[in-house]
């Protein structure tokens, strides 16, 4: 039962990261395919574990060595599987901060207000810029790469990386500066947030650390213990009785 509740947890996860759209796993599922496909993997791990789950509990109850020893089989699988991607990522951290600083890059760079076509991807965006209080992916200077600010001399700024008070109930597309009298502007101009999402994103990431962690080691643990036990259960049945299978 532990292990289709583990399964359902992972299953809910890839779910969620597909269905969100309103953070910034939803900047990254919308930019790169391989997150995406990161989701789809959560979601295979999940369902598998609860069928392992489902096939443990059958073994165990019916002492079916078969069972128990694909279930552990398939329990040192996943738990092989997960400490080779965490190592992956670790050892792989400076190459995905640079894949995040080019996705978040084009986002900025091709961010318009008028085009539906990418509503979702620039909701999610502005979402992220209000809750974290934040401008950019580096910081505000990110946004003189865009297009449509710098047609306009820069005398507009993203509405979501606004402190001013009187933009708080704008969220998205962009907001006019009080033009200055030479009718151009910089970002530091604006009354925006100095920090940058990086550093928003990368603070997040470490005041949850130890509730990430956890949850992994949590997870690795319960993983070992039923490996140990299914060992431990089929040493313990001595032959195969096949008579004890449930008949359909």
């Amino acid at each position: 039962l532990l292990f289709q509740i583990l399964g359902a947890v992972i299953l809910g996860f890839g779910i969620w990261i597909l269905a969100d759209k309103t953070s910034f796993i939803a900047v990254l599922q919308m930019s790169s395919p391989s997150l995406k496909t990161g989701a789809y993997i959560f979601i295979g791990v999940g369902a598998l574990t609860m069928l392992m789950g489902f096939l443990g509990c059958l073994g165990a109850v019916n002492e079916i060595r078969c069972l128990l020893g694909l279930y552990f089989t398939c329990l040192m699988v996943i738990l092989i599987t997960q400490v080779a991607a965490g190592l992956v990522t670790y050892f792989q951290k400076e190459t995905l901060k640079e894949e995040l600083s080019r996705i978040v890059g084009s986002l900025i760079e091709k961010y318009d207000p008028m085009n539906d076509d990418e509503r979702n991807l620039k909701d999610a965006w502005d979402y992220v810029q209000t809750q974290i209080a934040c401008c950019g992916w580096t910081g505000a200077k990110d946004w003189e790469n865009n297009e449509i600010l710098a047609n306009q001399s820069m005398t507009a700024y993203p509405c979501s990386c606004s402190n001013s008070s009187k933009d708080f109930h704008v969220d998205s597309g962009f907001c006019n500066l009080d033009v200055p009298v030479n009718g151009t502007a910089t970002y530091a101009d604006w009354p925006v947030h100095e920090q940058g999402c990086m550093d928003g994103v990368e603070k997040w990431l470490k005041d949850n650390l130890g509730v990430i962690l956890g949850v992994c080691t949590g997870v690795a643990v319960i993983e070992l213990l039923g490996m140990i036990l299914s060992i431990s259960l089929c040493k313990n049945i001595h032959s195969e009785d096949y008579t004890k299978v449930p008949k359909s």
